[in-house]
């Protein structure tokens, strides 16, 4: 990953999915919140980082005895020791929870690897394990069985489905306790400025709404002297 998109993670730290949906809106993408998903980690970490995927589609016996895990070419396997640093791993369960799709160990691999991240629409097992890592994680529910159960891994690195949201290779993926948002990869450099001095005015609303201020001609800024009084108060914080 280059420099510069690194630098633009940076900006989404200070950035709510909140106002990333917002922003998303205006645009006409209402359907970029993963749904049915929530934080695992206990550390309070962002999610941020670029998607690298992995597809599950239904197993089918006589393909997922345990052996196939001897298999050093199993698509989950290589999945987890390809995602590239500060990448996420996103995985297309098919919203299927009734086992898991991966456990502590894969997890804490792509934790020791320098990854960002791990979402599924599905469970994972080992999940007090996980969620004790300093390793941002969402699934649905924690599920013991294994995933060889119910889901065959077939697919790494192509455009998936996660939460009944597309998430493509490159997309960015953030999350925060509201959940996790994907943020198409053509806009994340756009999103990450107009957001970026969104959360600004935000700020400056929030602390003028403490103050007692009413929100009527604050937010939104209907009243021009809000933004007058907005670009003096980010001369005074210096931001």
């Amino acid at each position: 990953m280059s420099n510069h998109s690194i630098n633009y993670q940076e900006k989404f730290k200070l950035i709510s999915t909140a106002t990333l949906a917002t922003e998303l809106f205006k645009r006409g993408l209402k359907n970029q919140c993963i749904q049915g998903v929530s934080a695992l980690h206990h550390s309070g970490k962002k999610l941020i980082g670029p998607a690298f995927t992995l597809r599950y589609i239904p197993a089918r016996e006589d393909l997922n005895g345990l052996e196939v895990f001897k298999d050093p070419d199993h698509p989950q396997r290589v999945a987890v020791e390809t995602c590239p640093e500060h990448s996420v791993l996103v995985i297309d369960s098919r919203k299927d929870a009734r086992a898991a799709s991966a456990g502590s160990i894969l997890i804490t691999r792509l934790f020791k690897r320098g990854c960002s991240g791990i979402i599924t629409d599905g469970g994972f097992r080992d999940s007090s394990e996980i969620a004790a890592l300093d390793f941002p994680s969402y699934h649905s529910r924690p599920s013991a069985p294994t995933n060889l159960t119910l889901h065959q891994a077939i697919g790494i690195n192509e455009p998936i489905s996660c939460g009944d949201v597309a998430v493509f290779p490159g997309d960015l993926l953030v999350g925060d306790a509201d959940g996790v948002i994907v943020i198409p990869q053509h806009l994340i450099e756009e999103i990450a400025e107009t957001c970026a001095e969104m959360t600004l005015f935000e700020d400056f609303v929030m602390e003028r709404v403490i103050q007692g201020a009413s929100i009527r001609g604050l937010y939104p800024p209907t009243n021009p002297e809000t933004l007058v009084d907005f670009e003096k108060w980010k001369e005074i914080q210096d931001r």
